[in-house]
């Protein structure tokens, strides 16, 4: 493997690592709906998990890393839950989601119980809402830093029409 795939590789699955869970392989459109659970923080996460999922998008997909400071990967097929849909999957810093068509964000908030975010990210961020996972969710105690992990839905200019739905940690403070 090339140095600079190596160091991306480790970069992503490093972030990722407290923040994602999938189990299974990538092959099949039944699969690949382990996207949509990873952006809602099901199942709770694990090192493991967190490089599996890094895996199956890449055997799907090649990251496309020219926008938003993320890897987003269009994966070959549609997949959705509860009316809303995608085939984009999305990681970054401290998050993996996907991009769900549309300026989604209220309806998200509204399926998935999160409430109003209390910043907008420096400005990043037009709407947004989140929601805490409980405790017995979180990662270990010195794995994350101060800050808590929580599902995340956000709309905004740099989206270009789609809304961030992700399982992100969130920094003490914001």
């Amino acid at each position: 493997m090339p140095k600079s795939k190596s160091i991306y590789r480790l970069v992503v699955t490093a972030s990722a690592v407290a923040l994602v869970s999938f189990t299974g392989n990538a092959a099949s459109a039944t699969e690949t709906s382990a996207f949509f659970d990873a952006a809602l923080c099901k199942p709770p996460y694990s090192v493991a998990s967190a490089t599996e999922i890094y895996d199956a998008a890449e055997k799907l997909a090649k990251p496309d890393m020219s926008s938003l400071g993320a890897a987003i990967y269009k994966i070959p097929q549609q997949i959705g839950r509860d009316g809303f849909e995608t085939d984009e999957v999305f990681f970054a810093n401290s998050a993996v989601g996907v991009l769900i068509k549309g300026e989604r964000a209220d309806d998200l908030a509204k399926a998935y119980g999160l409430k109003p975010e209390t910043s907008d990210l420096m400005g990043t961020s037009s709407k947004g809402y989140a929601l805490e996972l409980p405790a017995d969710q979180q990662p270990p105690e010195g794995l994350a830093g101060p800050g808590k992990v929580s599902i995340v839905a956000r709309e905004g200019s740099a989206l270009e029409g789609k809304t961030l739905l992700a399982c992100e940690f969130v920094p003490a403070g914001f």
